[in-house]
């Protein structure tokens, strides 16, 4: 069976340069975002406490990988499902907050763009319908679909190990090891200052 999937079609044109075009559920950390999707009776949703924490963790890391990373993965399926979009890809602004001394009050750090998509996973390997989510940095609309449906992807509970173990586990590797990398040459430039007293004459 031959899997049809629906590109996204968008134009940067169509950005929104209003916070309000987003949903009020996105956090103030971006590194974090854990989006709701909209679902239907005829759609498999999971709210157990270990579920949300798991997709906290997979969502973080297809976050922060790149849209051609996630386009490869998703090229290497072998059965595949057709996407259908729901909402998006499309991209708008959210205000980043932070807390002065990590734990006093709260104050606006400045805004951040964020696209977001929402699409329908049918067909193939899934077993029922399921619907995926995803906020990612930036104007990248790939990145969000991409994302998106491999959050759909997760959702089935027959194919979530294996698409952790063949998509999410390298990717996390990967990012683990960019980040050492980077800590290694911060490190590398490390300078120490000594404070000489001066003898009183």
């Amino acid at each position: 069976m031959t899997s049809r999937t629906t590109r996204p079609r968008v134009h940067l044109a169509s950005i929104r340069r209003s916070s309000s075009s987003l949903d009020k559920s996105v956090g103030a950390s971006l590194r974090s975002i854990h989006p709701k999707s909209r679902t239907n009776s005829e759609v498999r949703v999971t709210s157990s406490t270990e579920t949300h924490a798991a997709r906290r963790q997979w969502m973080r890391i297809l976050a922060q990988a790149s849209s051609r990373q996630l386009a490869g993965a998703w090229g290497d399926g072998e059965a595949k499902p057709e996407i259908e979009a729901i909402r998006g890809p499309e991209a708008g602004l959210v205000m980043v907050r932070g807390r002065v001394g990590a734990g006093g009050d709260r104050f606006n750090l400045g805004e951040a763009t964020v696209t977001r998509a929402t699409v329908r996973l049918h067909g193939g390997p899934l077993a029922a319908d399921t619907v995926g989510s995803a906020y990612v940095l930036g104007t990248d609309f790939e990145h969000a679909w991409f994302a998106a449906a491999f959050d759909g992807l997760l959702a089935d509970e027959k194919l979530r190990a294996q698409v952790l173990n063949d998509v999410v586990a390298p990717l996390e590797r990967s990012q683990a090891s960019y980040d050492d990398a980077r800590h290694a040459e911060a490190r590398s430039t490390k300078v120490d200052f000594f404070t000489v007293a001066r003898e009183h004459e």
